[in-house]
C-alpha cells in the first residue's frame, strides 16, 4: 500500500514537471502592433525658428559664444584653422539662418547639430550679433605658378581673382564680387556672407557641395543661386577661388590712406619733459658749466668749419666735370 502511494506521489510529480516543461517549450503570438516611428528632433522650419526674432543682442552673444569659443574663438578667429572656419565679421542674419538650418537638420554636421539644437531662434541672432561685430580673420593666398592647362603662366590666386572681380561670360559665370562685394565683407541685406580670410579648405568644401546640387532644404531658393554658379567650375577654379578668398582682406583706399597721413601729419610733436626744479646752488653751477660747455662747443664748431668746407671743394669740382 505504502508502494502504491510512493508510485502514485511519484507519478504526479512527473505529469507535472512535463506541463511545466511543455508549457516552456511553447509560446503564444502576441498582438501585432504598430511599427515605431522616429519623431524629429525638431518639428520647426528654419522660418519658424526665427519668425519672432529681433535683433540679435551681442552682449548676450558674447555669453552664449563661450560654447563656440573653444573651436571658433572668442574673438571669431578658427582655433585650428585646418579644422574650423572663422566666425569673426561674420553677418548676422547669415549666421543665424545657418544655425537654424543645423538645427533643423537641413544643413548637416555632427559637429554643429547638438550645439544649434540647444538655441532658440533670438540666441541664433544674439550669437551673430556679437560675431559680426568681431575682426575678420586673414590668411595668405597661394602665389604659385601654374604650370600646365587653360591657365598656364598665371599665379594660382590670380585664377580666382579673375573668376571673382570678372567672373567668366562666356560660360555665364557672374563676377562673385557682384553679391559679396569687392573686399569679400559680404552683404548683410540678403544675408550674403562675408568671405574674406575663410581657411581656403572650407570654402572650396562649401563650393563643392553647391556643385553637387543635391540639398536637403525646404526652402533651397538660396542655395539654388550657388548651385547654378559653381556647376561650371573645375576642381582647379574651386581650389583657386578658395585661396583668393584665404587672403582676400579690406583695406583703405587711396583717398583714405592720404586722408590718415595728412592727419597723422596735423598732429602737434609731443613736448620734451621739463627737467626737474634743482636747488639753488646747484643750479648756478649748472648755468656756469652750461655756459663753458657752450664756449667749447662753439670753439669746436668754428675749428670744424674749415676742414669740411676744404672738403667739400673736391665735391664740387668732381660735381662740375
Amino acid at each position: 500500500m505504502r508502494h502504491a502511494r510512493a508510485f502514485a506521489i511519484a507519478g504526479l510529480a512527473v505529469l507535472t514537471a512535463a506541463a511545466v516543461a511543455y508549457a516552456q517549450s511553447t509560446t503564444a503570438p502576441l498582438e501585432e502592433e504598430a511599427p515605431v516611428e522616429a519623431a524629429p528632433l525638431v518639428t520647426q522650419s528654419v522660418s519658424e525658428i526665427l519668425a519672432d526674432t529681433t535683433w540679435g543682442d551681442p552682449e548676450n552673444g558674447a555669453a552664449l559664444a563661450a560654447t563656440c569659443a573653444a573651436c571658433h574663438g572668442m574673438d571669431g578667429k578658427s582655433t585650428v584653422r585646418d579644422i574650423y572656419p572663422s566666425m569673426g565679421g561674420q553677418s548676422e542674419r547669415y549666421m543665424a539662418h545657418q544655425l537654424a538650418l543645423f538645427k533643423t537638420g537641413e544643413r548637416q554636421s555632427p559637429i554643429m547639430e547638438p550645439f544649434a539644437q540647444m538655441l532658440s531662434g533670438q540666441e541664433m541672432r544674439d550669437v551673430g550679433a556679437y560675431y559680426a561685430q568681431q575682426e575678420t580673420d586673414t590668411g595668405l593666398a597661394d602665389d604659385a605658378e601654374v604650370t600646365e592647362g587653360p591657365y598656364a603662366g598665371m599665379k594660382f590666386y590670380e585664377i580666382g581673382q579673375q573668376l571673382y572681380r570678372g567672373g567668366d561670360p562666356e560660360r555665364g559665370i557672374p563676377a562673385c564680387m557682384a553679391c559679396h562685394g569687392p573686399t569679400g565683407a559680404g552683404n548683410p541685406g540678403p544675408a550674403y556672407p562675408q568671405l574674406s580670410g575663410q581657411p581656403s579648405w572650407y570654402a572650396a568644401q562649401r563650393l563643392q557641395e553647391y556643385r553637387t546640387g543635391d540639398t536637403r532644404r525646404e526652402d533651397p531658393a538660396l542655395f539654388n543661386i550657388m548651385a547654378d554658379i559653381a556647376a561650371d567650375l573645375t576642381d582647379e577654379e574651386i581650389q583657386a577661388l578658395a585661396s583668393y578668398m584665404e587672403g582676400l582682406h579690406p583695406r583703405p583706399d587711396a583717398a583714405t590712406r592720404a586722408a590718415m597721413a595728412e592727419v597723422a601729419a596735423a598732429q602737434p610733436a609731443t613736448p620734451a619733459p621739463a627737467p626737474a626744479p634743482a636747488a639753488d646752488g646747484e643750479a648756478a653751477d649748472a648755468t656756469e658749466e652750461a655756459g663753458t660747455a657752450g664756449d667749447d662747443a662753439g670753439a669746436t664748431a668754428d675749428g670744424a668749419a674749415e676742414p669740411a668746407a676744404e672738403a667739400a671743394e673736391p665735391a664740387e669740382a668732381v660735381e662740375q666735370q
